[in-house]
């Protein structure tokens, strides 16, 4: 019967269309990467999500969030993509948590209810609990490297961790995954040097905060705030939900296998 999938299982089969229903991912951070993951899972048919972000859509967000529009200023990211997959996907089961992931979170999520974990968050010590926990349990992990102050958007490419090199972040996890003996992580990332933002503080969110009123984590809180584009976290988003999908359906060989 024709429906809202059935280009993708042209591609794919009813088989791993009717896997891909009965799949729960959890996708933390739904920003710049996390929001074009969530999008693409859902157009997919993925039958259950898990969205995880306690921030809410801000103005300078438009330049690069699928979910910032001008109409969702000051919304919760989750509720608007919780609306919006309701929109493309009707029966899509979609739970949301308005939540900072850290070690003193991580009792909110039972990582064996989910079949993929998307770790698309900024913050190192948050990345580091969600890649153990999963790795503890065997649960597959994708984690997205540094997207920020980078233009080069063909230049993104899927590895594992040990096989990364320039990206600063990327340099960070691979020491602390070391320390905390993960052998191995699916991780996007890029060799491109990441450009140094300009110092203008006419637009600088330091000197022109524009938070939505109730926001907990500020950028001017924030060490170094990045600059951005549209096509640079698409496509990191993009790819990492073409990892889970391929890996879901086993329509392919894992790139990364150590």
């Amino acid at each position: 019967m024709l429906n809202e999938f059935s280009r993708t299982q042209l591609l794919y089969g009813k088989d791993a269309m009717d896997k891909l229903s009965r799949c729960k991912v959890a996708v933390f951070g739904i920003g710049g990467v996390g929001g074009y993951t969530v999008e693409a899972l859902a157009r997919s048919g993925i039958g259950a999500l898990d969205l995880i972000d306690d921030d809410k859509v801000c103005l300078t967000n438009i330049n690069r969030q699928i979910l910032a529009t001008r109409k969702t200023v000051g919304k919760y990211k989750v509720d608007v993509a919780k609306d919006r997959i309701e929109e493309i996907s009707p029966n899509c089961k979609v739970r949301t948590f308005k939540t900072f992931y850290l070690p003193e979170t991580a009792d909110q999520f039972d990582f064996t209810e989910y079949d993929y974990v998307v770790d698309a968050i900024d913050t190192v010590t948050g990345k580091l609990t969600i890649i153990e926990n999963a790795k503890k349990l065997k649960v597959p992990v994708i984690s997205s490297m540094g997207a920020g102050n980078k233009v080069n958007p063909s230049g993104f490419e899927v590895a594992d961790i040990y096989d990364t090199s320039i990206c600063p972040l990327a340099k960070v996890m691979r020491r602390e995954c070391r320390k905390r003996g993960i052998d191995s992580l699916k991780v996007v990332y890029s060799k491109e040097k990441p450009v140094r933002p300009l110092e203008d503080m006419s637009i600088s969110c330091r000197q022109h905060c524009i938070c939505p009123p109730g926001t907990v984590r500020k950028c001017t809180q924030r060490r170094d705030i990045p600059g951005s584009t549209a096509f640079v976290p698409s496509v990191v988003g993009l790819i990492i939900a073409g990892e889970i999908i391929n890996d879901l359906t086993a329509s392919r060989k894992k790139i990364v296998n150590r």
